[in-house]
Formats: C-alpha cells, sequence, structure tokens
C-alpha cells in the first residue's frame, strides 16, 4: 500500500472526473441510509459541496446537469441530515451515510409509497428493466 492508502491526513483527490461542462472537477458519491443500509442514489460533490455539505451536516451535491449545487430537499422537500462521510482507499469517491428528514427518499413513487432511486433492475436475459416493486422480493 502507499502513502494515500495508509495516511489519516484527507486529501480528497477532486481531479478525478470532470463534469459535463469540464468546468467543475467531481468525484461520485453513493447515498445510503444508515438505518438500512439501502443504497438510496448517486450523485456527485465538488469541493465547495463537500464542505458545505459537511459544515451544515446536510446532504449537499454539485449537479453535473445544471452545473450548480444542488441542496438535495430544497425544492421537494425530501432532505437527508449527513450523518457520517466514508472515504475510499485512494479518496477518490465518497458514501454519504444519511437520515431521510421528510418527503420521499427520491422524487418517484410507487402507489403513493416513497422509492429509493435503484428500484428497478436489469433483466440479463432480456435486457428489460423489472420494477422490484411488483416482484416478489426483486425477483
Amino acid at each position: 500500500m502507499g502513502y494515500i492508502e495508509e495516511t489519516h491526513n484527507l486529501e480528497i483527490d477532486f481531479n478525478k472526473i470532470a463534469d459535463m461542462q469540464g468546468e467543475q472537477k467531481v468525484i461520485p458519491v453513493a447515498v445510503q441510509h444508515y438505518k438500512t443500509k439501502e443504497v438510496i442514489l448517486i450523485a456527485y460533490t465538488n469541493e465547495e459541496a463537500f464542505l458545505q455539505a459537511v459544515k451544515e451536516h446536510r446532504a449537499i451535491f454539485w449537479s453535473t446537469s445544471r452545473n450548480e449545487l444542488w441542496y438535495k430537499g430544497k425544492t421537494s422537500g425530501n432532505e437527508f441530515e449527513l450523518m457520517e462521510v466514508r472515504i475510499n482507499c485512494e479518496q477518490n469517491s465518497l458514501v454519504y451515510m444519511v437520515k431521510p428528514l421528510s418527503g420521499n427518499i427520491c422524487h418517484t413513487s410507487y402507489k403513493g409509497v416513497a422509492n429509493n432511486c435503484f428500484y428497478r433492475r436489469v433483466d440479463m436475459d432480456t435486457m428489460k428493466l423489472v420494477n422490484l416493486n411488483e416482484t416478489k422480493n426483486g425477483k
């Protein structure tokens, strides 16, 4: 192992990926429910969004489509409290452990019940999407 894998110093490599406009350096963030461990969504953060998220203990990202800070839930009301931040060995991706505060987890729902953003799976035989809400045990 090298220095970056063994250090206790936070040295996030925001130079890993450029956003779609090529203007911001971003890294991926897997967002996970702190109790259920369910993966809710994947987003991106840059240094500004990361520091703001830590400061406010809220899920704040960098919107690569709008090229601006994305305060999760600011318009939808689906806010997440940031409970913990985990970082990978190379310090170029994160996991945000979050607690949903109100509203849906995602902007989608099934029969009025909130989804996470990963509510479908790819049937690798047919290459069709299968809604996990409509199948027993997600199979």
